[in-house]
């Protein structure tokens, strides 16, 4: 009964947040929420001496499992709702440079940043086991297609970089977790006792399996939605399809991650004369544009309200100032070496890799997996870190992004539109 009072609460709130944050504020919704969600938690760690309420939050909080609700249940929804509303199509064109992105260019980031943070952490705080660092790294490498999409809407980038953009956040989102949950096993199992023959068949089941799971999960979808025509019938089989992969995924060690991503590209982009009427398109595209809402906005106030359970220490905050700079640092090499390496040259002009820098945007996704981490794994530290680095990403980055774009744009050093129209004729 507690769960479900902290589950009203927590909706609760982020109505009124987001109620808030649309009448007066009026900032993009992601970064509304989660602005707001941080200011009310700030104001009940004031307050926690004259008022039991926050005694009362804390108590609640403690009984969460945030490995099993995030990981096993609001990832999917995310994933899902982002891959959902991807055009394949725009993809195609781009498709070997996202790709190796998503998977080189996660993994090049992911030791760039655990090496960094390693030799950095003796200075402020104390010595911390790189495969720690390696955890925060794989959870921060990745960009959040949904933070992603919800500035980019607004930020007046040509189509070409946005696809560009949105695909490889898309990908390196589902691939950031597979590295992470493997990292996490290594961790938790000890390293001497796991091999490397061990960790490629977990990545073999994680990846494969995952990719397999969202094929079969998206045509199910797919054979029974064309069977019939009925707009509220349909979105629960979408909906079905998210927690079925979200239960069905753990049980035989496959990354839910991928299944949805998968899945959610596989309905989202099945030609609708064949799945779905021009109505029940509308009516699913909105139902999981308001999931992905919910969810964001749900996830932020729970990340605010978290906060009031994590020892505060003030060398974690100077840690997490320093890691901005060299998260981005890691962004630009993670793109422009496999760049160098495959000759993407081409299809990336001059100046999309600084847009592609400071538009890969971190979220929600990047706090929810660090919430998941127990506390002998350093969670107090990692998390403090990542909400700092997210904070800034989704607040500077994304608020000055359009700037950035227009600058270019008005001292024509790129020519943005017309160079990457030339370049994809």
């Amino acid at each position: 009964m507690d769960i479900l009072r902290l589950i009203a609460i927590i909706i609760s709130l982020s109505a009124l947040l987001a109620y808030i944050n649309i009448r007066f504020i009026k900032l993009p919704s992601t970064i509304g929420v989660m602005s707001l969600s941080l200011i009310l938690s700030l104001i009940l760690l004031l307050v926690a001496a004259a008022s039991p309420v926050s005694d009362y939050l804390k108590g609640l909080l403690i009984q969460i499992d945030f490995s099993d609700f995030v990981l096993d249940f609001m990832l999917g929804f995310l994933l899902f709702a982002g891959a959902l509303h991807t055009d394949i199509n725009k993809l195609r064109k781009s498709k070997a440079p996202i790709i190796t992105f998503a998977t080189i260019g996660i993994l090049l980031s992911t030791f760039i940043v655990a090496t960094a943070l390693y030799f950095l952490l003796p200075v402020f705080y104390t010595q911390v086991d790189y495969i720690y660092c390696l955890l925060f790294g794989a959870l921060i490498s990745p960009t959040d297609p949904i933070a992603v999409l919800s500035i980019l809407k607004k930020a007046g980038i040509s189509e070409s970089i946005k696809a560009k953009i949105t695909g490889e956040s898309l990908f390196n989102d589902g691939v950031g977790v597979v590295i992470f949950l493997t990292l996490f096993n290594i961790a938790r199992e000890g390293l001497a006792e796991v091999t490397a023959g061990e960790v490629a068949l977990l990545l073999l089941e994680e990846i494969g399996g995952g990719i397999l799971l969202g094929l079969l999960l998206g045509f199910l979808g797919f054979r029974m939605m064309k069977s019939i025509d009925h707009y509220q019938t349909e979105i629960m089989i979408t909906l079905a399809l998210v927690l079925a992969g979200s239960t069905i995924a753990p049980l035989f060690h496959f990354s839910g991650a991928l299944a949805m991503v998968v899945a959610g590209l596989f309905i989202g982009n099945i030609d609708t004369d064949q799945s779905m009427s021009a109505r029940t398109e509308d009516y699913v595209t909105k139902f999981w544009e308001m999931i992905d809402e919910i969810m964001n906005a749900v996830l932020f106030v729970l990340i605010g309200l978290e906060l009031l359970i994590i020892p505060f220490e003030l060398s974690f905050i100077y840690v997490g100032l320093i890691s901005i700079l060299i998260i981005l640092l890691a962004r630009i090499i993670s793109l422009v070496v496999p760049s160098a390496l495959f000759k993407f040259k081409y299809e990336f002009p001059k100046n999309t890799y600084l847009l592609m820098t400071w538009g890969g945007l971190r979220g929600g996704i990047s706090i929810a997996l660090a919430l998941s981490l127990p506390a002998n794994m350093e969670r107090n530290l990692i998390v403090t870190i990542t909400y700092v680095v997210v904070l800034f990403s989704i607040i500077v980055q994304g608020l000055t992004l359009e700037k950035l774009v227009n600058r270019l744009r008005k001292e024509s050093v790129v020519g943005i539109d017309k160079d990457i129209s030339a370049t994809e004729a």
